[in-house]
């Protein structure tokens, strides 16, 4: 193939049908019939050699070629995009959604902040939550179903650390620590925390997938200890309710303590074993890297204050 004579139209149904994973929504996206956005694919899988987009029962599969063109053929395009048109964004007059995935917890930190931003200086913003049901949010940005995910990612950060290829982009936002939390009147309240006391008591989790294991079972685990989860549940408000009605222990990020509702009628206690900190980062798709609006509501959350850890 020569690059002289491709359709770098081709490279524009290619980047939609990529982000929308979907010939349909790609179609939509391009106001293009699907059989002419199948028609592109055909032409470009010619050119290139590789059939780069895979048919399934829920819409395409990638592959690895179509994998490891994409960030190359999104950043070109954003490039032109940016050249030939730039884009501008009065916040007072800007008109925009915004679509976002977090957990509970983390969203009642950081949207009463930007709400209030919202309101007094961008009328025409618009935020909408998406749930976030677990620790991996890269298909929710690659299909752009979400324009940003903050949280607790340990294993997509680590390997986007890692990759010089990857459309994703992230930003540490907080480090802190984890601790171990009760009841105000806990029978373990007045003393200091042990490994025994801790193992023998019965805990919640909170887990998005149900599963009744996280990261202080593996740190148990170096210990040759364990614990019995009684409960786990997915939103850290109801956690915190539960937790202070009852003789259970949870461990939770000290800042997002507050976010439970129930400051007062809980008891924090440092961990009787040692814990990797807990990172908050947040994670975008470089096709909004440069996007005027993107810019201004990263900003807006990276300066919110809003992860000043909770005093023991």
């Amino acid at each position: 193939m020569s690059f002289l004579t491709l359709d770098l139209n081709l490279l524009r149904v290619f980047d939609a049908v990529m982000t929308e994973q979907n010939l349909t929504r790609a179609a939509g996206r391009l106001a293009m019939t699907q059989p002419a956005v199948s028609n592109a694919l055909k032409r470009l899988r010619e050119a290139l050699g590789d059939d780069l987009l895979i048919r399934t029962a829920h819409g395409v599969k990638p592959t690895a070629r179509a994998d490891s063109l994409w960030p190359a053929v999104r950043r070109a395009l954003t490039d032109l995009e940016e050249a030939v048109a730039p884009r501008s964004f009065e916040l007072a007059h800007a008109n925009a959604t915004f679509r976002m995935a977090m957990a509970d917890a983390t969203a009642a930190l950081l949207l009463p902040s930007l709400v209030r931003v919202i309101e007094n200086q961008a009328p025409g913003i618009d935020i909408r939550m998406v749930p976030l049901t677990t620790r991996e949010p890269r298909p929710l940005l690659l299909r752009a179903d979400i324009d940003l995910a903050i949280g607790f990612f340990p294993g997509v950060v680590a390997q986007l650390q890692g990759s010089t290829e990857t459309p994703i982009r992230h930003e540490r936002l907080f480090a802190g620590q984890y601790v171990c939390v009760m009841r105000k009147d806990h029978y373990l309240s007045s003393k200091e925390l042990t490994v025994d006391e801790y193992c023998n008591a019965n805990h919640l989790l909170v887990s998005f997938s149900g599963r009744a294991r996280g990261l202080v079972d593996d740190a148990l685990i170096s210990l040759n200890r364990e614990r019995r989860i009684l409960l786990t549940v997915n939103q850290f408000f109801t956690a915190g309710r539960v937790v202070a009605a009852s003789d259970l222990l949870m461990v939770l990020p000290r800042h997002l303590i507050a976010a439970t509702g129930m400051t007062d009628a809980l008891t924090v206690k440092e961990l009787p074993f040692p814990m990797p900190e807990l990172h908050v980062d947040m994670l975008w798709h470089e096709r909004d890297e440069r996007s005027p609006g993107h810019q201004w509501l990263r900003k807006q959350l990276r300066n919110t204050g809003a992860f000043e850890p909770v005093a023991a």
